[in-house]
């Protein structure tokens, strides 16, 4: 299964014709519009042009995403933006590159063919290019687009990812965290034109771009913590070197320490570098305690995927019949419903609890013992006697 994700707020004038494009470049495959409090009828107009439209209430790209990727199971997913401004013809090759194993993220790189000449806003060219040298620089990474809105990524990737940002910083998140998963990243060219007259951006150029620095800094503090604390570290030992060395040349010199607030700020210093030290130690344990973790949960992922692929979809259909959208399982809210009910009706005695679930109910008495089984009066210690009847 194949499926197209659009994140859309407020984008009436381009998303019919984006859903269709998609629905030609990739026949088959389904297209999943999450309107996020749109107000000039874009959930309608993708609704109409044939896309299951869902809403995400949590305003920001990242909550969007959250939600497509917690809510949808597919082999591959194409992520792209609303507005018309990525060729969904380029969507094939990058579908093929997942399903064929090749890549676990596809980037559409903008900014190797039109994004310079397309683009219209100031300073964006320049922001995408200090990004992607400041992660490939932190993280060794090779990625020629860091902050693009069209990918294709497998089911391992979004079943793996986790969602911490809320806005359009996702995308350097997205990145980021592939590289340091070590997933197979490839960059695939793809034409970008500006946006149609009548479509206004939402991305605030300095606060957007605000927190997409902020969020390289958080996640290089997060995954790489001893370069992050040794950098600290190395800046804070330097500082007090050079507050100290003048006071003690002094003090060889003349047996006197004459500006004591200096030495003290000095000593502080250093001792905050040994400390800045050892904290890089210790998250840099833990750090890989968590990589040796998330490589344990994705090989149990694929052994879970490979088990429900050989049982195939025959066994499987009972289990899909008991999911609806959002992960609910049908057989809870049968069950809550039933607790609702006899609570109406007054105390609810162990024996009267209702079944769990129509097919977890037992054949015979509400004990779990078949019908006509003999009940057995449980063994009363020595000396008991039975209480007079009155």
């Amino acid at each position: 299964m194949i499926a197209v994700l659009l994140p859309c707020y407020n984008e009436a004038v381009t998303i019919a014709k984006v859903v269709r494009d998609f629905q030609d470049a990739l026949p088959g495959a389904t297209v999943y519009v999450y309107d996020n409090n749109s107000t000039d009828g874009s959930a309608e107009a993708a609704a109409a042009a044939g896309a299951v439209v869902r809403r995400q209430p949590m305003q920001g790209k990242g909550h969007v995403m959250r939600s497509m990727f917690r809510d949808i199971d597919a082999d591959c997913y194409v992520l792209a933006d609303a507005d018309d401004t990525y060729p969904a013809a380029a969507a094939p090759a990058m579908v093929r590159a997942v399903l064929e194993d090749r890549a676990d993220m596809v980037v559409g790189d903008r900014l190797s063919s039109t994004y310079f000449t397309e683009n219209k806003r100031r300073f964006h060219g320049g922001g995408n290019v200090l990004v992607r040298k400041l992660v490939n620089s932190f993280f060794g990474g090779q990625v020629s687009d860091i902050m693009t809105g069209y990918r294709a990524f497998n089911h391992t990737f979004a079943k793996s990812f986790p969602v911490l940002s809320a806005g359009f910083e996702i995308e350097t998140e997205m990145t980021i965290f592939a590289l340091e998963a070590r997933l197979a990243v490839v960059s695939q060219p793809v034409e970008y034109r500006d946006r149609p007259e009548g479509s206004v951006s939402k991305l605030s150029t300095v606060k957007d771009g605000l927190r997409v620095l902020r969020t390289i800094a958080k996640l290089f503090k997060d995954y790489r913590p001893m370069l992050f604390f040794n950098l600290l570290a190395l800046v804070s030992f330097a500082a007090g070197l050079a507050l100290g060395a003048p006071v003690g040349v002094e003090y060889f010199q003349t047996g006197l320490v004459p500006r004591f607030p200096t030495l003290f700020a000095a000593f502080f210093l250093i001792l905050a570098a040994l400390q800045l030290f050892v904290a890089g130690l210790i998250l840099d344990t833990n750090a890989r305690s968590r990589r040796q973790a998330f490589e344990l949960a994705v090989n149990q992922l694929a052994s879970l995927r490979a088990l429900a692929l050989v049982r195939g979809p025959r066994e499987n259909s009972d289990r899909r019949e008991e999911l609806s959208g959002g992960g609910i399982v049908r057989g809870d809210l049968a069950r809550a419903r039933d607790w609702a009910g006899a609570a109406e009706r007054g105390p609810v005695r162990l024996a009267e609890r209702p079944p769990r679930h129509p097919s977890e109910r037992p054949a015979g008495r509400a004990d779990g013992r078949p019908p006509g089984h003999p009940v057995t009066p449980a063994p009363q210690p020595a000396g008991h006697r039975d209480a007079p009847a009155r």
